[in-house]
Order: C-alpha cells, then sequence, then structure tokens
C-alpha cells in the first residue's frame, strides 16, 4: 500500500510538473489577450472622444449659426417696421400724386382741342379788343388802335407761333383793363374837328365834331384828365374852359366855373401835386351805359388759364 501511495504521489508529481509549462503558457497568452483588449478599449475610448470632440464642435458651430440667423432676423424685423412705418407715411402723398396725374392727363387731353382752338380764339379777343376801343372814350385812341393793328399783323405772321401771340395779345387786355383803374393826366391838343383826347403830336380826327367847343378853343393845347372810364375831361392852362366827354352825345361839353375849379383839383391830385380827395364832376358815361367788358374779362382770365396749363 505504501508502495502504490508513492506511485500516486510519484504521478501527481509527474503531473504537476508537465502542468506547469502549460499553465505558464496559458497565463502568458491570457496576459496578452488582457494587454490586447486593455489596447482596443484605449482605442476606442480615444476615438469616441474624438467623436464626442467633433460633435461638440458641430453643435458648438451650429448654435453660432443660429445665434447668428436670430440676430439677421432681429434687424430684418426692425427693417420691415420702418418701411411699414414709412408706407404707411407715403401713403396719402402718393395719393395726391396719382390724383395730380389724373388731373394732369385730363388737361393733356384738353391741351389738343385748345390748341386747334386757339388762333379762332385769338382772332376773337383781338376783334373784340378793337370794338372795345372805338366804343370807349376817345383818349390815347391813336395808340390804342396802333396797338391792336399790330396784334393783327402779329395774327397774320406764320413764323409767330400761339404762345407768343397768346402774351401780346393778353398784355394788349391788361393793359385796356388797367386803363379803367388809372388817374391820369397829360397835356395835348383839343380841337372842334377831333373828338380824340391824344398827346400834343396827335392830328385832327374826323370822326365828329365837337359843337360845344368856342371859337377860342379850336386847336388849342389844354390839360386833360381821365379818370377810369368814368370821367375825361380837358382844362385850359388859364383855367378859363373845360369839358366833359358826354359819350352819349359823342361830343365835348362845357364845364362851368364850380365843376372847372374841381377839374383843377383834380389834375393837381393826378400829378401828386395834391393829397387824394373827393371830386364833384360829371360824369362821361354811366356805368349801365359803359361797353362791357366782363365777356372779354373771362375770355382773358381763361386764356391766361390755358396758358399756365400750356
Amino acid at each position: 500500500m505504501r508502495h502504490t501511495l508513492n506511485r500516486w504521489q510519484a504521478g501527481l508529481v509527474l503531473s504537476l510538473a508537465l502542468a506547469a509549462p502549460v499553465a505558464q503558457a496559458l497565463a502568458a497568452e491570457a496576459a496578452n489577450g488582457e494587454a490586447a483588449d486593455a489596447q482596443a478599449i484605449s482605442k476606442e475610448a480615444l476615438a469616441a472622444e474624438e467623436a464626442q470632440a467633433a460633435l461638440q464642435a458641430q453643435i458648438d458651430a451650429a448654435d453660432e449659426a443660429t445665434r447668428a440667423d436670430i440676430e439677421a432676423l432681429r434687424e430684418r424685423q426692425a427693417e420691415l417696421r420702418q418701411l411699414t412705418a414709412y408706407n404707411r407715411e407715403l401713403a396719402p402723398r402718393l395719393d395726391q400724386q396719382a390724383s395730380t396725374l389724373d388731373e394732369r392727363e385730363v388737361a393733356l387731353d384738353a391741351l389738343g382741342d385748345t390748341r386747334e382752338a386757339l388762333p379762332g380764339m385769338l382772332r376773337n379777343l383781338v376783334d373784340r379788343l378793337r370794338q372795345w376801343v372805338e366804343a370807349d372814350l376817345p383818349f390815347l385812341k391813336k395808340e390804342r388802335l396802333a396797338r391792336v393793328d399790330s396784334l393783327e399783323a402779329l395774327l397774320a405772321d406764320g413764323e409767330v407761333s400761339h404762345a407768343e401771340a397768346l402774351d401780346r395779345v393778353l398784355a394788349a387786355w391788361r393793359t385796356e383793363l388797367d386803363y379803367g383803374r388809372e388817374l391820369d393826366a397829360w397835356r395835348g391838343l383839343v380841337d372842334a374837328g377831333s373828338v380824340q383826347a391824344d398827346g400834343a403830336s396827335g392830328e385832327a380826327s374826323s370822326e365828329g365834331a365837337g359843337e360845344s367847343l368856342s371859337p377860342e378853343s379850336l386847336s388849342r393845347e389844354v390839360d386833360f384828365l381821365r379818370i377810369g372810364r368814368a370821367g375825361l375831361y380837358y382844362l385850359t392852362p388859364d383855367g378859363r374852359e373845360g369839358g366833359v366827354w358826354k359819350a352819349a352825345a359823342g361830343e365835348w361839353q362845357p364845364l362851368d366855373g364850380a365843376e372847372r375849379a374841381e377839374l383843377d383839383k383834380g389834375l393837381r391830385i393826378a400829378r401828386d401835386q395834391r393829397a387824394p380827395e373827393l371830386l364833384t364832376l360829371p360824369v362821361s358815361q354811366a356805368v349801365s351805359e359803359a361797353p362791357s367788358m366782363s365777356a372779354a374779362s373771362t375770355a382773358v382770365d381763361q386764356s391766361s388759364e390755358q396758358e399756365g396749363d400750356a
């Protein structure tokens, strides 16, 4: 039995001796495997860290872009509010400009018709002007008729533009209209064969006779006074004779002493030699008898408006 025990012990020792290298090999292999696993784990961890860092960088970049987009959006919203307020303020002006453009278009449409009618209108104004001068008080008549003659020659000149002709015709009418608001005095000749109160260089006219003039007043130099279109008078330098033009009778009629004194006052007032005051003088024509200028004045005003539109 002892022998058997020894043999078993010997076998155990042999087995242990044989198993030691194997165990060592297995241990070495296990150690190598653990090292490889640790290295692999380390690489995976490093890759994970790098991926996490890259992802964080992307997140940070996205946040920065988002903040920039938000800031840009806020700026656009502020600009939109400003544009909305500006458009609200601009809207009434645009409406007014649109209305003005509509009016201009209507005026342009009518302008063609006006230009076609303008030559006839100008001719009508000149004809009325001649009729007016011939029917008016006989002051500066040669000068005024010469103005009408020049207008007729102007209209007959094909090289003169309608604008220039319109300016000249309107200027002549305004001059005539101004005569009705003037207080004027001048020295000239009064003649029994003339009904005109022109300047000293004026020649006698055969339009009518002044039967009421005395023989001493023939071709005498006198002082004339015109009060608008209400009165036309003359007074000799010595103040002994005076007359008033009576449109209804078409002649000069004498003034009495009191009227001549009033006329002398009027002459001095017109020459700024006396303060203005009320004069008591007979009129040459009543307002109801005076030639009407209302239609002609309206024509002048309308032509002026058309001139401005053109």
